[in-house]
């Protein structure tokens, strides 16, 4: 099954608010971040009353032959907590899991810069390829993504450690089910339940720690062979009113890959249409919705070195994303200034 067909847009709704726009950590908006296809922890969801959801659900319809398959990928990002130590004596300690180092909000080595921040690291759970026939049961698989904890010892210009960037990582339990309904004749309904199942204590309702157990930007991939999806977003007549009961939570599907394919859809917790494209002319994700490529791009460029450095020292895509703009050719960036598309004659009113 081809999944490159939808990759690349997964990839834009997976980074989707990872940065906002001026990409700064001290900027108000990206203090609180992920807003989109979170799947928090279920004793948390339920203690808010279900308002921060605790799984989510997609349905949609295929038709298919009698030896169809349908196979899903799960996609979501993993939060990493990153906290900065300097080196520090005994006697002034301020890390109990550590005899050597202490917390610090700033650590300069060399001419590279270190900051405490937020990172995050992508995961995926592929689902088996799983049959459409009449009596498929229904098919749950579960997932962990374990807690650790890794150290990178940072050397200064003798060689000996002044310091150490400490990335950790929070368990995440949860679990995928699929199961198919038939609605007779070729017709059946794919279902998608994502849950994450994580038991935190009563007393973690602070969101920056909830958020270490849940499952950021979340969404899912379909592929079927030996069938077709039907668009939820325009059906065909005869099948607008069973499109109309497909239900679905915190999630919305829609066919991606080359225009008129019908065989992968995507279910995206930001509301797109079918066959949704990135434009030739972008440069590179700016993971911001309401992106125009040309007008961020021109702000970026127009911000103090001062602002730049703190993008750079925050996050390495935040420096990637810099480095590319400040580097664009003045062709690729008048590219960006408006491209027509297509052309179609207008209607002649009567004379």
């Amino acid at each position: 099954m081809n999944w490159t067909l939808a990759q690349k847009i997964a990839d834009a709704v997976l980074y989707e608010g990872y940065l906002l726009y001026p990409y700064r950590p001290s900027a108000i908006k990206n203090r609180q971040r992920f807003n989109f296809g979170v799947v928090y922890p279920r004793s948390y969801s339920e203690r808010q009353s279900g308002f921060d959801p605790w799984m989510m659900h997609t349905e949609c319809l295929v038709q298919t032959a009698a030896d169809a398959v349908v196979q899903v990928k799960v996609r979501c990002l993993q939060l990493s907590l990153r906290t900065v130590a300097e080196s520090a004596p005994r006697n002034d300690l301020l890390m109990p899991s550590s005899d050597d180092y202490r917390l610090v909000n700033r650590l300069v080595v060399g001419e590279r810069v270190f900051l405490p921040c937020q990172e995050a690291i992508e995961r995926e759970i592929l689902l088996p390829p799983f049959e459409l026939s009449g009596n498929a049961q229904p098919f749950a698989q579960e997932f962990s993504f374990p807690a650790s904890q890794t150290r990178e010892e940072l050397r200064g210009k003798g060689g000996n450690v002044v310091g150490v960037v400490i990335r950790d990582l929070q368990v995440t339990n949860g679990a995928v089910d699929l199961s198919i309904t038939p609605l007779g004749g070729d017709l059946r309904r794919v279902a998608v339940t994502i849950r994450n199942t994580t038991g935190l204590e009563s007393s973690t309702d602070n969101r920056e720690a909830v958020l270490m157990h849940s499952m950021l930007s979340t969404h899912s991939i379909l592929c079927v062979e030996g069938g077709c999806f039907v668009s939820l977003l325009e059906p065909s007549q005869d099948l607008a009113a069973v499109a109309a009961e497909c239900k679905n939570i915190s999630t919305w599907p829609v066919l991606v890959g080359e225009q008129g394919h019908k065989d992968v859809m995507l279910s995206s917790p930001i509301i797109l249409y079918d066959y949704p494209q990135i434009a030739p002319e972008s440069p590179g994700d700016l993971f911001d919705g309401t992106e125009i490529d040309e007008i961020l791009s021109l702000r970026i460029m127009t911000m103090t070195d001062e602002e730049k450095r703190e993008v750079r020292e925050a996050d390495p895509r935040g420096e990637a994303l810099l480095e590319r703009t400040e580097s664009l050719p003045p062709e690729q960036l008048m590219k960006l200034h408006g491209v027509l598309r297509s052309l179609r004659p207008s209607e002649q009113k009567a004379s």
